[in-house]
Formats: C-alpha cells, sequence, structure tokens
C-alpha cells in the first residue's frame, strides 16, 4: 500500500482561484436539452471556472491533480474512492477524505496495482475493476479497506482486446454484480472499420462480449459459465446503474461509429455526426439491444438496419430487440449514470437519473459534443419527461474541434452520505462537489 498524505490538495485549489461557487438563475420551465440553450439561464458567480448549473446549486472543486479518475464510489463516512484509469505512481485507486468538512479533500491515500474504470461501494464491501478482473474489498468501521494489499478476487479472464475494454460495475440489492463487456468492435465486420467489409451473421463477439454479464458478489474466482450473460447486444457500456425504484437494471449504450466514413452514399457527414443516438435501457434477463444489426434513429424513433447488414438508412430491423427508454443525440460518450436517492436536492431531482457525458471524437467536421451532466426525470422507475443539461461548461470553451481540446470531460459520478453530488474528470484530474 503506498500511502500520501496531501494537504496541497487544498491549498493547491485555493492557490490556483479554483474554488467554484456556482449561482445561477433558474428557468422553470426548461427546455429539450437539443436546443442551444439546453434550458440553463445561468450566470456564473465570480471567482469560478466556466461551469454553469440551475438556480441554488453550488460547485467546489474537491481535489484536483489526481491522474486520470474514472469512476467514484463514497462511502457512509464520506470517503470517495477514485478508480484510476491509469496507475499513477503505483496506484490505482485514491481514497480522499474532508477531515474538516470544507468541501475540499485535505487527505489523500492511494492503493491497488491495477488501472481501469468500475468501483462501487455495497454494504460493508468495495468492488473495483481492472479490464479483466473485478476485486473485492472488507471495509473496516472507519470505512477504510481492511485488505488493500490483498484483495479478493470474485471475477476473472475477462475479454480485453483494448477496444471498449472498461469493466464498468453495478450491484443490485441480491447479491448480483453486473459487468460490462464491450464489444471490441465498431460494427462486428469480418474486418473492423474497413470500408466494404460486411459484418458478420452471427456475430461471433456476442459469446464472450458486447453485452452485461452478471454474476455472484459474494462469490470468489468466477469467469464466464453459460447463465452468467444477463443481456445482450449492447456494443458498449460504460455507464450503469440499479434502479431501487423498480428493481432494474439501467444502461447507456455508446452508439456506432463512422455511418458516412464508412457509407457516404447513405449518409452524409451531418447525418453520421448525430446518428446514431446515445441509448438508455432498462434490462431484463435476456434482453437483446441488437447491435450490431441495428442502431437506434432517434429522430425517427426506429431501430435501423445497420448498412452492413443489408441497411440503406430507412430499413427496420430486428423487432425483437428491445426499445430504449431514452435517446440521446449520437456520439456524446455517457459515462456515467447515477439514480439520486438523497435528500438534499430538490424534489424533481428525487430518483432520477443523471449522466455524465464524456464529450465525442467523431463528429468532424461539425464541432464536437457533449462535456456536460445530464439530468432526466423519473417516476414510477420509468422517464417522466424530457432530458435536459444540470451541469454544463466543463470543456471551457463553446466549440470543441477536438476531444483534446476540453479542459474537463465528466466521467464518473457518485453520491454523498450528505446527499452531495461528486464527478470525476479525467482529462483534467479533477473530482467536484456538488450541493444544493
Amino acid at each position: 500500500m503506498k500511502i500520501m498524505k496531501n494537504s496541497s490538495l487544498k491549498n493547491g485549489a485555493l492557490a490556483a482561484g479554483l474554488l467554484l461557487f456556482l449561482a445561477a438563475s433558474c428557468n422553470d420551465n426548461p427546455k429539450n436539452a437539443n436546443s442551444e440553450s439546453a434550458g440553463i439561464d445561468s450566470t456564473a458567480a465570480e471567482n469560478n471556472t466556466q461551469l454553469t448549473l440551475p438556480e441554488g446549486f453550488s460547485a467546489t472543486v474537491f481535489a484536483e491533480d489526481l491522474g486520470e479518475p474514472r469512476h467514484l464510489a463514497v462511502g457512509e463516512s464520506g470517503k470517495v474512492f477514485v478508480k484510476l484509469n491509469s496507475v499513477d505512481d503505483g496506484n490505482g485507486i485514491l481514497i480522499l477524505s474532508d477531515e474538516d468538512n470544507d468541501g475540499q479533500a485535505d487527505e489523500k491515500q492511494g492503493f491497488a496495482d491495477y488501472g481501469g474504470t468500475g468501483i462501487a461501494i455495497n454494504g460493508n464491501k468495495l468492488y473495483a475493476s481492472s479490464n479483466s478482473a473485478v476485486f473485492s474489498y472488507d471495509l473496516d468501521e472507519e470505512g477504510m479497506p481492511a485488505n488493500m494489499e490483498q484483495p479478493d478476487t470474485i471475477i476473472s479472464g475477462l475479454i480485453d482486446r483494448r477496444q471498449h475494454n472498461s469493466k464498468s460495475i453495478a450491484l443490485d440489492n441480491s447479491g448480483n454484480i453486473y459487468v460490462n463487456i464491450g464489444a471490441y468492435s465498431n460494427a462486428c465486420q469480418e474486418q473492423d472499420r474497413t470500408k466494404g467489409s460486411p459484418g458478420q451473421r452471427p456475430c461471433p463477439i456476442l459469446d464472450s462480449a458486447g453485452g452485461i454479464w452478471r454474476f455472484r458478489a459474494d462469490k470468489l474466482r468466477q469467469t464466464y459459465d453459460g447463465n452468467s450473460r444477463f443481456a445482450t447486444g449492447l456494443r458498449n457500456v460504460v455507464g450503469l446503474d440499479w434502479n431501487t425504484k423498480n428493481n432494474q437494471l439501467f444502461v447507456l449504450q455508446h452508439g456506432r461509429d463512422q455511418l458516412h466514413g464508412m457509407f457516404p452514399d447513405m449518409y452524409s457527414e451531418e447525418e453520421s455526426a448525430e446518428l446514431p443516438a446515445e441509448t438508455m435501457y432498462a434490462l431484463n434477463e435476456g434482453d437483446d439491444a441488437g447491435w450490431p444489426y441495428i442502431y437506434y434513429d432517434q429522430n425517427k424513433n426506429k431501430k435501423i438496419l445497420a448498412p452492413e447488414y443489408g441497411g440503406d438508412g430507412e430499413k427496420t430491423g430486428a423487432p425483437e430487440a428491445i426499445d430504449p427508454v431514452v435517446a440521446f443525440p449520437g456520439h456524446m460518450a455517457p459515462n456515467a449514470l447515477l439514480f439520486y436517492t438523497g435528500d438534499m436536492f430538490p424534489a424533481k431531482y428525487q430518483n432520477g437519473a443523471f449522466i455524465a457525458f464524456h464529450g465525442s471524437w467523431n463528429r468532424a467536421p461539425e464541432p464536437q459534443k457533449g462535456f456536460f451532466l445530464a439530468f432526466v426525470p423519473f417516476e414510477n422507475g420509468r422517464p417522466s419527461g424530457e432530458w435536459e443539461i444540470f451541469a454544463d461548461g466543463f470543456a471551457g470553451a463553446e466549440t470543441v474541434e477536438s476531444p483534446g481540446d476540453a479542459e474537463h470531460r465528466p466521467t464518473g459520478l457518485a453520491q454523498g452520505p450528505d446527499g452531495s453530488l461528486y464527478v470525476s474528470d479525467d482529462a483534467g484530474g479533477t473530482v467536484f462537489k456538488i450541493t444544493y
């Protein structure tokens, strides 16, 4: 275990002027976030970065200079666990503590010798993933991992072909853990991302990737078996969460790329920038979302047959595939999903879904899109209204031509015991804390 007690976390943030206090004027009737205004008509207070939030909300830089923080988990003690994409100074997980309760971390500790994305807390257990395995740690009375140097291996041997290889995780209330295993392909062509190469039917990737697998959270050394695949036809899911209102898993899919590049006679550059939708699904065991044979067109509200499988941009396909419950514009990269169950935020946010959009890379020559937090209202476990932008301005510019130009790219979400919302950013190495 490597421990770094770093009081400069706080001092550096203050010295750099990175304390945020974002007071914004509220639009009582927010528009659909597809519009330019996105329902946000707010003016950030002085001495902030560029974030905007609805009226009554504020944000602070909880910690910075963290490397590449991906997903987050917060324990009952208030300690914030940060999963790093790559090992930094010997650590793949950071523990951030705010000992004086001023909204900024003043102590940082590190452990775990593997990079990755997934991290979650359930009861007195901490779960974290590499790109091929999932580990668990016992939390002591102070909320610290008791077996930092010798975690239990819950799952191993998961596919890691470098493309779409992050293993995001979520837990239900019945002792199960759900793991995304992304497809190492764009559209399951015979030659991936090659113009003119036909799609494979059946797609052999779906045997071990391109879906969600379910395992027991309390059983050691599990791997693939005939009963562990929970849902299929999902190209890549980075954001997922268990909805406790209806006891169901919800996931966010990253849609396919390169419609214009592969099929310029069927799709214009503008169409390819917006298609296909980024989609939210409510999953039941055995569901099939249709990848790679179809994609979802949010403008037509239809499942469209993929061109690699005989589609022309109009033909529908895979009627047996489930429909999304929400469809967003394409290529915004939804990287985290959180159902808000705290009591700090106003009533409209109760049990609704917050989504961290990481931001696109393949909308050129159109500007890139995303780099914000969205909110979807829910009632009785189902979406009940239009989605809206909740927190914007992470990118630091109105127009982003390349994702490398964005100052911050939202990646992870977690809820604190007081109901506050934590947001990680793997471009600027920052964790933000949003309160009301």
